[in-house]
């Protein structure tokens, strides 16, 4: 347990103005984790989502360059060109998702859901602690 300078608090009104300030942030700390596992759970699935539809776009661009090159110059062949371009255009937008909303944010979004865990375990040691102390002025 967290050894507080808790002996520094002389009154039930200390005691009870720092519990006010720590259950305040505590609150806040539960609003935080609970944003961050919701933000959490959305990355989770926009992972899922993102790696398929990325894998299905290079695939359908490696499918266009090769029609493009078996087909001879005239409006197919143009056609197809701008179908390539759009694809590309595609999988450089997934490509930017991915990594704003793709695996690598959901192990981001984990790690600063173990920091807010930590904090409201510390948060939650020091309320007892300044319970306690105040426990003993009564």
């Amino acid at each position: 347990m967290p050894n507080y300078s808790t002996t520094q608090l002389t009154t039930v009104a200390d005691c009870d103005a720092v519990l006010s300030i720590a259950t305040k942030e505590q609150k806040d700390l539960e609003w935080k984790k609970l944003s961050i596992e919701r933000q959490k759970e959305i990355y989770a699935e926009n992972s899922v989502e993102i790696s398929a539809e990325l894998a299905a776009k290079q695939a359908e661009l490696t499918t266009l360059d090769t029609i493009i090159a078996g087909l001879p110059e005239g409006e197919l062949k143009e056609e197809n060109i701008k179908k390539r371009k759009r694809t590309e255009y595609s999988i450089f937008l997934l490509t930017d998702r991915k990594a704003n909303y793709g695996a690598v944010a959901l192990l981001e979004k984990e790690y600063d859901l173990q920091r807010v865990l930590r904090e409201l375990d510390e948060t939650d040691a020091f309320i007892t602690e300044v319970q306690a102390r105040k426990s003993t002025m009564v």
